[in-house]
């Protein structure tokens, strides 16, 4: 141990009100020490996330404590003191108890909490914000992160996550709080409230039409979010639905799957096994806190996963189909997401608007927003209710759509193949590099972008530096635009990755000839891929193939690529 780490090691310890982890933090050898004081967990996108563990670095009743005290302080500063805060939880290793906590130190500090009952999905949260009006909700939720994570996301007035300088500004009040020890706390009850009664009520009348006769296998994998997307669904009036019993139960280490992301490889297989036995007619995966949420279909071939891009060009048509005459809707996706909602909004006479990634950003996209949606499964399909990405209410959505088609004689490949013959096949897919530290991410877009390509699979490109755009907003990202596709390059904003978004775009001559634009348009993604960022920078050239080459997802089993977010 060097320079003053043995003081600041000290010091923690002696101001965190834990015992257990005082306890830990004491037992531990220098080099661990170095690693869990070398720096905080950054309040970024939409609060903390990182490992449960004692010390600055991790999710823990200290840096809860601090936490809410600094975002306590930043209300008080802006005369919002003693306005309504809700504060819930998923059932992660931990949450139990930061909830506690949160709600003890915002109630010492004079705000009227609200208290969420037991594991809560986190789109309820945001829900609640907004029908309270009130000026804060914390949910305690790692999302679809691996066992050991824990986090803290934030949602303002209006229930919207917050954005710059909101997040600054917190992350500056946060580290003015002192010991973690001496922040009062004052003991809250957790109430069973009506917000969940007038939540149901508000999604069950999302579906259109009548038809209801649907059977639908669903899946919370593991997480909180189970029981209230059943009785969503009931509500709406779809009443056969089979869940996967292994999965149902909220259980913190996530048993059954390897990562508890429904676009992770084998993550649903259970799900689509189930529904191959009771020969469903939709498949619905939940993540954790159910704020995504992925949809399965069967086709000639078998089941599989749409992809983001898919659901989200789906019930986009879907959405924009049901505006009253006269309306001027807005449907909105992000930079790394398909080009499809666009075309299909321009033919429609809708207004598009593209944001930067996370849904921070796409709720706030303009007036009229009607829908929204990211590549990675998440879905606004009511803003005007939930403004965040909300999994339980994209079911029904989604439900209410099959069942549409069903009545008719159709299905959600049907409709997926109207698209495609009137817009052209729009094939995704994602593709990332992982090294080993954080830094190394930043050096390869350096060199990235110090030799940016002319040509992607042997297709000329105009690239754009999305770090150095006048006047807008500005993010490490690049985009190289073709004729028939684009790749954006950026890296992960939570591991340290490079992340590559393709999409390929094949025009089809009539429904005959689906199936020779599908497989062109997977070639050329075979292609695109090829070409990725080396972990030295540069693009791959096809010389130097070897054991990089990226591969597609396999989209007749599953339809998601193979890395997670």
């Amino acid at each position: 141990m060097t320079g003053d780490l043995p003081e600041r090691v000290a010091a923690w310890i002696t101001g965190d009100p834990d015992a257990a982890d005082r306890a830990e933090l004491a037992s531990l050898p220098a080099g661990e020490l170095a690693q869990r004081f070398s720096a905080p967990l950054t309040f970024g996108t939409a609060g903390l996330r990182g490992p449960v563990r004692a010390g600055p670095n991790g999710m823990n009743v200290a840096v809860v404590t601090r936490t809410t005290a600094g975002i306590a302080a930043w209300l008080q500063a802006r005369c919002l003191g003693g306005s309504t805060v809700v504060v819930g939880r998923d059932a992660r290793h931990g949450s139990a108890a930061f909830a506690t906590v949160a709600a003890e130190v915002l109630a010492a500090a004079g705000f009227p909490v609200v208290m969420l009952p037991g594991p809560t999905p986190t789109p309820l949260v945001a829900y609640a914000v907004r029908a309270l009006g009130a000026q804060l909700g914390v949910q305690i939720t790692a999302s679809h992160n691996p066992a050991g994570d824990n986090g803290y996301k934030v949602y303002l007035d209006g229930g919207a996550q917050l954005v710059a300088p909101a997040d600054r500004e917190i992350e500056a009040a946060i580290a003015g709080i002192g010991r973690a020890v001496d922040v009062p706390r004052t003991p809250v009850r957790p109430t069973e409230h009506p917000l969940v009664r007038d939540y149901l009520a508000r999604v069950s009348t999302l579906p259109a039409g009548p038809a209801r006769e649907l059977r639908i296998a669903l899946t919370p994998l593991h997480g909180v979010g189970g029981p209230l997307a059943v009785e969503a669904l009931r509500a709406a009036g779809f009443t056969e639905i089979h869940t996967v019993a292994s999965q149902f139960a909220p259980d913190p280490d996530f048993p059954t799957v390897t990562f508890p992301n429904p676009e992770e490889p084998g993550a649903t297989d259970a799900l689509l096994d189930l529904a191959s036995r009771v020969e469903a007619d939709l498949a619905i995966a939940l993540d954790p806190d159910a704020d995504r949420c992925a949809v399965g279909i069967p086709t000639a071939t078998g089941w599989r996963m749409l992809t983001g891009d898919e659901t989200g060009a789906l019930l986009g048509a879907h959405l924009l189909a049901r505006q009253p005459d006269g309306a001027d809707p807005l449907v909105a996706t992000t930079i790394v997401s398909s080009q499809l909602l666009e075309r299909i909004a321009s033919a429609r006479g809708a207004r598009f608007a593209q944001t930067l990634t996370g849904f921070k950003w796409l709720v706030r996209a303009g007036s009229g927003l009607v829908y929204a949606y990211e590549e990675a499964v998440g879905h606004c399909v009511d803003p005007d209710a939930v403004r965040d990405k909300d999994g339980i209410s994209a079911a029904v959505v989604a439900a209410g759509l099959a069942a549409t088609l069903k009545a008719a004689g159709r299905t959600l490949q049907d409709a997926l193949d109207d698209l495609a013959v009137e817009f052209g096949v729009h094939a995704t897919s994602q593709v990332s590099r992982r090294v080993a530290r954080v830094e190394e991410v930043a050096a390869i877009m350096a060199r990235f972008r110090a030799d940016l390509p002319t040509d992607v699979a042997g297709a000329p490109v105009v690239a754009e530096d999305l770090l150095h755009r006048r006047g807008q907003a500005a993010t490490d990202a690049v985009i190289l635009t073709g004729e028939r596709l684009r790749v954006v390059v950026r890296p992960s904003g939570t591991e340290p990755k490079l992340k590559c978004y393709l999409e390929v775009v094949e025009p089809v001559d009539g429904p005959a000839d689906l199936p020779r634009a599908r497989a062109a348009a997977a070639r050329s993604l075979r292609d695109c891929a090829r070409f990725l960022p080396r972990s030295g920078g540069g693009f791959m050239r096809s010389s130097q193939q070897g054991a990089r080459r990226a591969s597609p997802p396999d989209y007749a089993s599953r339809g998601f690529r193979g890395d997670a977010r």
